[in-house]
């Protein structure tokens, strides 16, 4: 590949950005073909939604999908000390990828609040790159908190559930 064709690329994914930060939009995928063998595929995405669907559970109330950026910045000051992350029980994420609680579509879930878990049970699933991972309990307890949606897409380190 030349420079010329480096340097298009580049422009070419800063325009996809751009048009990502535009729009409001999580995430943008596009093939580019140049020609035989020879192809850019391009995905950006935005962790900022991430985020915003991770902290949306630890509101008190249910909150419309439409604001969970608003409900996050009205939260208390106590309740974001008390960040998921930070906590003793915190099972986080190994990967980026899709959240996954239950094995398959009409399965029940792995887990739900109130169970009992042993370590190294499988308490959900990460979908990354087409393979299912299985995310083991870290140590036994009680599930106290699911803090991912089934299909939520997670990051890496984000907490996914408090097990004491």
């Amino acid at each position: 590949m030349t420079k010329k064709s480096h340097d298009n690329d580049v422009a070419f994914i800063q325009a996809l950005a751009e048009l990502l930060q535009e729009n409001d939009l999580t995430e943008l995928e596009v093939m580019r073909e140049y020609g035989e063998n020879n192809a850019l595929n391009v995905r950006v995405s935005r962790a900022k939604e991430v985020v915003a669907q991770v902290a949306a559970p630890v509101a008190a109330a249910p909150v419309p999908a439409a604001a969970p950026v608003a409900a996050a910045a009205a939260a208390p000051a106590p309740e974001a000390a008390e960040d998921p992350a930070n906590h003793p029980g915190a099972v986080p994420s190994p990967m980026v990828g899709t959240a996954y609680l239950q094995p398959e579509p009409g399965a029940p879930s792995f887990v739900k609040v109130g169970d009992q878990v042993s370590e190294g049970q499988t308490v959900l699933i990460i979908e990354a790159m087409k393979t299912m991972n299985q995310i083991p309990a870290p140590h036994s307890g009680t599930v106290k908190r699911i803090l991912v949606e089934d299909g939520a897409p997670v990051e890496f380190g984000a907490p996914l559930m408090i097990v004491e």
